[in-house]
């Protein structure tokens, strides 16, 4: 795969190769993209005919870069006489200033020419290899090029301009250009992607935030939400790279939702730029101790448009929490069921997770209060539609078989879910972290309707069904012969007895039997599941293991932040500081940046982290781990109206201090060495 450079404002990014062209394919999502759309599949820069080669990117933030650029392939004999720098920026529009340097004595006379081609192509053609049936037009209006795609009221359009005039052509724009000895030659090109509605304006224009910022307005937004983030100082530069870098993919991250006008954080770039149920609530959980903020709206909106009825295109259930929300055409035109799609069986009981875990860290009483409907809701799709084989556990199965997705947990690849021997189960499926999901939710909601709705009874009711729920889940899911909780039942109710990244997320939901926790943490930190850099998805020896597997070997840094949270939740703070450790060295490696999974290779075998081919980056779950990591090793816990601080660095990490950390106590100050090697 290419190295790809990606910019982003909003919902709107680019993504190009490392010369900033833009080529036509199927195969990597480069391109102009907005809400689901790929407005422009081709931009190519030549010079007399001839690709340019990059010296140099300058990717300091995430909304501009600058591309410097020489014909050529660079020589240490042969010095380059002329020189093209490509200032690129995303503020509503794409924007690009193509300078031209001539480094002689002499004048020259030179042909610059810039492809430009469209496929308004959906994201999910791209991801699947698939074409529309219909096709893209271009035509020239005056020194503009225009192209346009409609079908019946879908329609999108982008109108490409230049600030020098040029011979523009249905394929592009072409400048004969001179440039005087030691001078330079400047055009600024705009190509203003227009996702019309219908009444043939640009509906992002209702958006609070609009669509023509300038770039010094975005450049201090963006300084704003990162001055108003508590500081940390620490001695480990490493933490103190992925910490900045985190802050700011989050801010970058952000955008304003057309259906809802509330901000939100989008899943990750290229493929998942909107809202996603489980992302969005374990990026929340991650990010509440530093940016409290942002949750309210991605609580709201998740409540709002909770399923209200059966619908089996959508996978929607009275009560459930969606999966993923999208505006492209084959969402409009009900060929793909993202409008929105509820196809995940954890969501439910992570959204109500976050709605306790946010009230115990800032004291929003008002927001619980006003979401009692549909927390209840919530519960009820738990007990009705979620125990769907009326056994007390989660399943799940698509209601679906064409669209919708077979493997509805985090883990949602078709191969995800297996025995140790490999064979695949049947469906329905109960993977164990679901139940524990289940647990923790009933106990949240419990405390909520204990202490928020005085609702003693309800309260009682759902501290007894989780307590039932535990021990069930204790006798039904333990693998005796291998010491660890199996990672699934099958539908007739049999152990799926692969050994997983999974049952970290039991010890973080609290189901695991204490004498039991030990020998789980145990398995999280031996050989065939712990790299070195992290825990594998799924340990080495079970027969679908491979290290560059999507869910099958590669290391999450969120699943893995999470496994920390779970091992700090039962005592064990040494084996959580290995995994932080571990992870914060790997995000060294990615300049400060933890892509969404890299490879399950063990760290003897290399010496840095294998990039895993198709990664998004940034990605939101991946820029809330080191966060949550901070937390765990600070020992950050709410309790009533102050916060526990209770810390265990790892060695070789010195002092991490953490200023103004805000919530229901004010704010205050968090400090922690590492323990002596």
């Amino acid at each position: 795969m290419k190295e790809l450079i990606s910019i982003l404002d909003g919902n709107t990014f680019v993504v190009s190769d490392r010369r900033g062209d833009i080529e036509p394919s199927l195969d990597y999502p480069t391109g102009l993209f907005s809400f689901d759309t790929r407005f422009l599949a081709t931009w190519v820069l030549t010079l007399d005919g001839e690709r340019l080669n990059a010296l140099s990117v300058d990717e300091e933030t995430s909304y501009d870069t600058t591309y410097f650029l020489v014909p050529g392939a660079p020589s240490h004999y042969v010095d380059a006489k002329i020189s093209v720098l490509r200032y690129r920026a995303i503020n509503g529009s794409f924007e690009e200033t193509l300078t031209v340097l001539n480094h002689t004595t002499s004048p020259v006379d030179l042909t610059l020419r810039i492809d430009i081609g469209a496929d308004f192509a959906d994201l999910f053609e791209i991801k699947n290899a698939q074409r529309k049936p219909g096709g893209a037009t271009a035509r020239v209006e005056g020194a503009d090029l225009v192209l346009s795609y409609r079908r019946e009221r879908f329609h999108r359009e982008v109108r490409v301009t230049s600030s020098v005039p040029g011979a523009v052509d249905e394929q592009g724009m072409t400048f004969h250009i001179r440039v005087e000895q030691h001078a330079e030659w400047r055009t600024k090109l705009v190509a203003q992607a227009l996702v019309v509605g219908a009444d043939g304006r640009d509906f992002r224009e209702s958006l609070p935030i609009g669509l023509d910022r300038t770039v010094d307005q975005i450049r201090a937004e963006r300084r704003s939400f990162v001055a108003a983030v508590p500081q940390l100082i620490c001695d480990y530069e490493p933490l103190a790279t992925a910490y900045k870098r985190s802050v700011r993919d989050l801010a970058a991250l952000r955008y304003e939702s057309i259906t809802f006008g509330s901000q939100l954080i989008a899943a990750g770039l290229p493929w998942f730029m909107t809202l996603f149920g489980r992302d969005s609530i374990f990026t929340g959980l991650q990010a509440l101790p530093f940016l409290p903020r942002i949750l309210p709206p991605t609580i709201a909106v998740l409540a709002g448009i909770q399923g209200s009825r059966l619908d089996d295109f959508r996978d929607e259930e009275p009560g459930k929490i969606l999966h993923e929300l999208r505006y492209g055409e084959l969402a409009g035109f009900e060929e793909q069921p993202h409008t929105p799609y509820y196809g995940s069986a954890d969501s439910t009981p992570l959204f109500l997770i976050l709605l306790d875990e946010y009230e115990r860290w800032t004291g929003d009483r008002n927001l619980v209060r006003r979401l009692e409907p549909e927390v209840r809701a919530a519960v009820d799709w738990i007990d009705t539609y979620g125990n769907s084989r009326g056994t007390g556990y989660i399943y799940y199965q698509t209601r679906n078989p064409e669209t919708g997705l077979p493997n509805q947990c985090w883990k949602d690849s078709p191969d995800a879910i297996a025995y140790r021997d490999g064979r695949l189960p049947g469906f329905p499926r109960a993977t164990c972290e679901l139940q524990g999901y289940a647990y923790d939710a009933k106990v949240r909601t419990a405390r909520l309707a204990r202490t928020v709705w005085h609702d003693h009874a309800y309260a009682e009711r759902l501290e007894r069904e989780a307590a039932d729920l535990k021990r069930r889940f204790n006798r039904d899911f333990w693998v005796a012969d291998g010491g660890y909780y199996a990672l699934a039942l099958d539908a007739d109710g049999n152990q799926v007895d692969a050994l997983s990244s999974n049952i970290g997320h039991l010890l973080w939901s609290g189901i695991v039997d204490d004498d039991r926790a030990r020998t789980v943490g145990d398995h999280l930190l031996g050989p065939h599941m712990f790299t070195g850099w992290g825990v594998r998805t799924l340990a080495a020896g079970q027969d679908r293991y491979n290290p560059l597997g999507y869910h099958v070997g590669t290391v999450w840094p969120f699943d893995n932040s999470i496994i920390a949270w779970g091992l700090w939740r039962y005592g064990m703070r040494e084996e959580a500081g290995r995994i932080c450790a571990g992870m914060l060295e790997a995000a060294r490696h990615f300049q400060g940046r933890l892509p969404e999974a890299f490879a399950g290779y063990h760290r003897d075998l290399t010496n840095y982290p294998v990039e895993y081919p198709t990664a998004c980056s940034p990605q939101a779950w991946s820029a809330g781990t080191p966060l949550l990591l901070l937390r765990v090793m600070l020992g950050l816990q709410p309790h009533d109206d102050h916060l526990v601080i209770d810390p265990d660095v790892p060695p070789g990490l010195g002092r991490i201090e953490i200023l103004d950390i805000p919530g229901r106590w004010g704010a205050v100050d968090a400090l922690g060495r590492s323990r002596p090697d």
